[in-house]
């Protein structure tokens, strides 16, 4: 038998990094937007936004964001955050050329997209929203093999910048600046000989490259109604890429991001996170997944990688979402209910009425 989610220790470790992260975890400030995704997506997932999130906090958190929107030449999205700004006032255009960003003031397509997602948390109503400019951000990350950068020009494109890219034209509900059949064409270099696939062509499968496939794959189109998730990859190589990721499945419930690599508990969200996108969730061992992310729930609240570990956002999140997949028809499922959560919508990665919410308001 189970033992109890710890639901409020959980949410306790957001609101904890919410306010600020541990020295273990100061790594990540160059990240900070993410990590604050993160930790609302944790209250979120365990409905505990209204109860754990005050007024005041929910409004600082907003204009904080909102204050993280960056406007160049490129159009407009979202930077990590402050960490390298000044209050030194910003150098005149003549100082740096007109078809870049400012110093310190670039966006970021990851964390525009997280950005979105927290502001969806928190329900803000997206007024300050420059929409032309995040749509023509979005298409200037886009390189000429199809494939899409963190900001317009960088050299770090890989599949986790394109998900982002086709959640964040989803949510705007507008594919205009991008070059769909280019990035289909890069997603489909990315896949392996094994059936997963790689950050980049030629690279060795992992999962959080695969899910990101398995949910960019389709042809995003504006139309309401876009075909099923499983007839949007041909059926021999839909079964080469579930039997991989059925695969991933270790004996201890767990799943491995890579081929022979020891369990981690993100793993249980990309890897089944992907196998509902393409319909074959039912192969998961939903108990065997859940009695894993039960040993690596630290006693003070968060959840780690591995058991034994020390807890993060990252992690007490994605396991969340996992559970927020796999644990929410207990009776189905043969899971404990007391591990049930809402439901969430796995090509967003949110919870539905959340995810409703962002393609509504933005």
């Amino acid at each position: 038998r189970l033992p109890a989610l710890n639901r409020l220790g959980h949410a306790g470790h957001s609101n904890r990094c919410l306010q600020g992260l541990p020295s273990s975890l100061v790594e990540f400030d160059s990240s900070r937007m993410a990590v604050g995704f993160y930790c609302l997506g944790i209250l979120d997932l365990y409905g505990l936004v209204d109860d754990k999130v005050s007024t005041t906090d929910s409004e600082g958190w907003r204009a904080w964001i909102w204050a993280q929107q960056a406007t160049g030449a490129h159009g407009s999205g979202f930077r990590p955050g402050p960490l390298a700004t000044t209050n030194e006032p910003p150098p005149p255009p003549s100082c740096h050329p007109p078809d870049v960003y400012g110093p310190c003031s670039a966006p970021n397509l990851i964390m525009t997209y997280t950005a979105l997602q927290a502001l969806a948390i928190l329900r803000d109503d997206f007024a300050p929203l420059d929409r032309p400019g995040l749509a023509r951000f979005v298409g200037a990350c886009q390189g000429p093999d199809g494939s899409f950068a963190t900001t317009p020009g960088a050299r770090d494109a890989d599949l986790r910048m394109s998900y982002c890219a086709f959640a964040i034209c989803a949510m705007l509900d507008d594919w205009t600046r991008v070059d769909v059949d280019r990035a289909l064409a890069f997603v489909a270099r990315c896949r392996t000989f094994e059936g997963g696939y790689g950050q980049a062509p030629h690279c060795e499968a992992q999962a959080p490259s695969s899910t990101p496939s398995s949910s960019s794959s389709p042809p995003p189109t504006p139309t309401p109604t876009p075909p099923p998730p499983p007839a949007r990859l041909p059926p021999a190589q839909r079964a080469h890429t579930v039997r991989w990721l059925v695969q991933k499945q270790s004996a201890d419930g767990g799943f491995c991001g890579r081929t022979g690599k020891a369990a981690d508990a993100c793993y249980g969200f990309w890897c089944g996170a992907a196998l509902r996108v393409l319909g074959a969730d039912t192969l998961v061992d939903a108990r065997a997944l859940a009695r894993f992310v039960a040993r690596c729930q630290f006693r003070f609240g968060g959840i780690a990688k591995a058991p034994g570990e020390h807890p993060d956002p990252y992690h007490t999140y994605l396991s969340s979402a996992m559970l927020a997949i796999y644990c929410a028809e207990p009776a189905a499922r043969g899971t404990d209910a007391r591990w049930a959560l809402a439901p969430l919508d796995p090509l967003l990665n949110a919870r539905q009425d959340t995810a409703r919410w962002a393609r509504e308001h933005i």
